[in-house]
């Protein structure tokens, strides 16, 4: 595979900024089909490995994807020209919208616009969700903590900050457990 130029990474990015409605979720379709199917700059194993390390880190999710890409891509020049690409669009719009927005806001015909996308953009979300779910083998049993945790968080209002940390006692704890187990099998 031939190193792709920097203006070939930052259009793609732009665009996807561009076109995606939504937010960082959203946007991860896009990115996926721009960067493992139609450029081959990745393979779908890097994408998802990227994936988990741009959850895990602070910040909008399509940033932290587009650094990731971008240095697997072509280093740190790939990844300030991703960066670019990717949040330009989004900040050039914005600051139309907050130019003219209050004008318009109260328009049927705006409220009545931004109320059709909401459904638009939970499906841009639900299926890459699924789409990487499948690919990520995990086993079925292991929906029921994503499915609690939305229940617990939509219905019962506990803060996603405590699920987390839960989540991650819980797997601490499951880790321990494993390596005593393992000790003990050894000893």
């Amino acid at each position: 595979m031939s190193r792709p130029g920097l203006l070939s990474i930052f259009t793609t990015f732009f665009k996807i900024g561009l076109f995606t409605i939504g937010g960082g979720y959203a946007m991860l379709p896009l990115i996926h089909r721009e960067v493992v199917h139609r450029k081959g700059w990745m393979d779908d194993e890097t994408f998802v490995d990227g994936l988990s390390a741009s959850q895990a880190c602070p910040g909008p999710i399509a940033v932290n994807l587009s650094v990731y890409a971008g240095y697997h891509i072509r280093g740190w020049k790939g990844t300030a020209v991703a960066i670019l690409g990717t949040i330009l669009p989004s900040f050039m719009i914005i600051l139309l919208v907050a130019l003219t927005f209050s004008n318009w806001s109260q328009l049927p015909l705006v409220q009545k616009a931004f109320n059709g996308l909401r459904p638009a953009v939970t499906a841009l979300i639900a299926v890459p969700v699924i789409q990487l779910t499948k690919k990520s083998k995990t086993p079925w049993h292991g929906f029921w903590l994503p499915v609690l945790a939305v229940i617990l968080i939509v219905h019962f209002h506990i803060s996603p900050v405590y699920l987390i940390v839960f989540a991650i006692l819980l797997s601490w704890a499951k880790y321990l457990r494993k390596a005593i187990r393992e000790q003990k099998d050894t000893v």
